[in-house]
């Protein structure tokens, strides 16, 4: 006798919070790419598909996540800010374009939370034209790693909202793609 397994189903409550939800991301994503659809259709920014982040998130699912809490943070909080400079820096904060858990023959990213923003910075401005506060949100969104703390009230948000998500990655509170994606890759 075949053995049925039944998902225990959700009560009207739950279903209308699952549908804010959905409604909430939807609502995020389109002021995503209303804001940087040049950034979301660059070949680099697609690459960062392949480089895992923390846990098992890809580093372009990271920027995405930081991105809409930032947007989260900012409203949430009542700060007014550039919403524009906002979102563009928060998706280009982490744009190292390269998988820094795997050492290589030029550097070994041991000090790669020192750096990164550094080398962020350098692809980010060769790919597009910044604004002083979207140089500021990725130069500084590892402080207090970088010393010098961010300028704007923009970088702070995105500072926060890396915090934030690096933490949920890191104990796996977030998932990815990412153990897929590698697997994939060694088959």
């Amino acid at each position: 006798m075949e053995e049925r397994v039944f998902l225990k189903p959700r009560t009207k409550r739950q279903a209308r919070r699952w549908q804010r939800k959905l409604e909430r991301y939807r609502k995020l994503q389109k002021l995503i790419e209303e804001e940087a659809p040049d950034i979301l259709r660059s070949r680099n920014f697609k690459r960062m598909k392949e480089y895992i982040q923390h846990g098992d998130v890809t580093v372009n699912a990271h920027v995405m996540d930081v991105a809409r809490y930032s947007i989260a943070f900012s409203e949430r909080l009542h700060i007014r800010c550039s919403r524009k400079e906002l979102i563009r820096g928060a998706l280009l904060h982490d744009y190292f374009l390269y998988d820094w858990h795997i050492p290589d023959a030029e550097n070994p990213h041991k000090l790669h939370g020192f750096y990164h923003p550094g080398v962020a910075l350098r692809n980010a401005s060769r790919e597009y034209k910044l604004t002083e506060r979207e140089k500021n949100i990725i130069s500084r969104h590892m402080w207090p790693l970088t010393v010098v703390p961010p300028a704007c009230r923009e970088a702070w948000i995105v500072t926060a909202a890396d915090k934030w998500c690096s933490l949920l990655e890191t104990f796996y509170i977030h998932k990815g793609h990412g153990a897929i994606l590698a697997k994939l890759r060694n088959d």
